[in-house]
């Protein structure tokens, strides 16, 4: 991980389906580790730090014998609660970011409001219920555990596509580039951006 340390936490979960650890650094590289267990969990993790210019250390072991479920939500909550963390009280950050992500023939919108009001509406259908052995249902189940334990107002839709892995990977890119956004910090602003003062 790269030197400066502001902007970071370290999120620890264990229960008895899943073993997870994550670390997020902010101002990062998009210097990423990740080791899930779920390839294709891994793969689009490693696409949210480079695209979101994040550090991520992230290690899981689950109970991928029974299902890939627990070890995938899991990794959104501990993702999500270590957004939380570097972000601390969110006070100096523009709040708002949105990205529109072309993958081929797919276009994928993420809009995102660091609010600390939980809520995700996910409109991107994809036709496979398969990518390999991923099940394709688990990308919103990680998007909702990510956005209540982060404390973000999620909107995620797919404007056009057709290739299952394309709408999935230009959903977390554009989170990602959308988040960075949100999350950069503005130099003139004092507190929380709001008007009523407080998130």
């Amino acid at each position: 991980m790269a030197e400066n340390m502001t902007r970071r936490a370290t999120v620890e979960r264990k229960t008895a389906e899943t073993d997870v650890a994550v670390e997020v650094q902010l101002d990062g590289t998009g210097e990423v580790e990740v080791a899930t267990g779920v390839g294709f969990l891994d793969h689009m993790l490693t696409l949210f730090g480079v695209h979101g210019f994040f550090n991520l250390r992230i290690h899981a072991r689950g109970d991928v014998e029974v299902d890939d479920h627990h070890t995938v939500e899991d990794v959104g909550i501990c993702l999500g609660r270590a957004l939380a963390g570097a972000l601390g009280d969110r006070a100096g950050i523009c709040r708002y970011g949105q990205a529109y992500v072309p993958m081929d023939e797919t276009l994928v919108r993420v809009c995102v409001d660091v609010s600390n009001r939980p809520y995700l509406h996910y409109d991107a259908a994809v036709p496979d219920q398969k990518i390999g052995r991923f099940d394709t249902a688990l990308a919103k189940e990680f998007m909702r555990a990510f956005a209540q334990h982060g404390g973000l107002t999620l909107h995620v839709d797919l404007l056009h596509g057709e290739n299952s892995h394309h709408i999935i990977e230009a959903v977390f890119k554009a989170l990602a580039r959308a988040l960075a956004g949100a999350v950069a910090e503005r130099a003139d602003l004092q507190g929380q951006l709001s008007s009523k003062g407080v998130l």
